[in-house]
């Protein structure tokens, strides 16, 4: 462990559970490092994801956004390409794009696209799965919608999908951000998860969740 981060785990009580103000509070308070860091929400969740009937999967909105530039590629034709580019798409275009991922190129960070191209798009099912980039309805990244689909994520929606261990990583903004807009998002992902408790579950849904920076110490929450 580096100094700055030795600096920063001597601020917190290893003993405690904080409220997300006190949480947020102390964060901002950690030594900085030499780039802006994600604030990252981390939560080990009692469920057991190989039961279908235990998934926690969705979306979220973050009010303040992410604080990252997301490069969004649209793959569509006729009316929709005009759409998806005064909605803000950063590429735009049609089977070209299909052929020129196949080479191997992957200079995006979201695909999407609409409902009749999907039979077009699942091609790259062996490319781009694995990678997460795989558009489907329930990512919001299949939409007859475009206009709203690629504002939405450019305002900093995004997706959060339970691992084999039962736990979940989210993004909720930039160290950088102020402490009342960080408190504003952190409040929309936990109220997300919350929301997203499925039924069959018995017991403690949330077992622990943690915030940290991408560079710092883990802080323990009390939800």
């Amino acid at each position: 462990m580096g100094k700055r981060f030795k600096k920063a785990q001597e601020k917190i009580d290893q003993n405690k559970a904080y409220k997300i103000e006190e949480a947020v509070k102390l964060l901002k308070d950690f030594p900085s490092a030499k780039f802006d860091e994600t604030v990252e929400l981390n939560f080990h969740l009692g469920v057991n994801p190989k039961y279908s009937e235990q998934q926690v999967r969705g979306t979220v909105l973050l009010p303040h956004g992410t604080g990252k530039t997301i490069r969004i590629l649209v793959i569509t034709q006729g009316d929709n390409l005009k759409k998806a580019k005064e909605a803000g798409a950063d590429l735009i275009g049609g089977k070209e794009y299909i052929e020129k991922i196949m080479n191997g190129w992957l200079d995006f960070d979201v695909l999407m696209t609409t409902p009749e191209m999907m039979k077009e798009v699942a091609k790259l099912g062996k490319i781009l799965g694995s990678r997460g980039l795989m558009p489907s309805p329930k990512k919001g990244t299949v939409s007859p919608n475009l206009d709203k689909a690629v504002k939405d994520i450019k305002r900093g929606r995004i997706e959060y999908r339970v691992d084999k261990g039962g736990n979940l990583h989210l993004i909720a903004g930039k160290k950088s951000f102020d402490s009342d807009k960080l408190l504003a998002n952190l409040k929309e992902i936990i109220s997300a998860i919350l929301q997203a408790r499925p039924p069959a579950i018995k017991g403690k849904y949330i077992k622990k969740a943690v915030l940290s920076t991408a560079m710092g110490p883990g802080i323990k929450l009390s939800i």
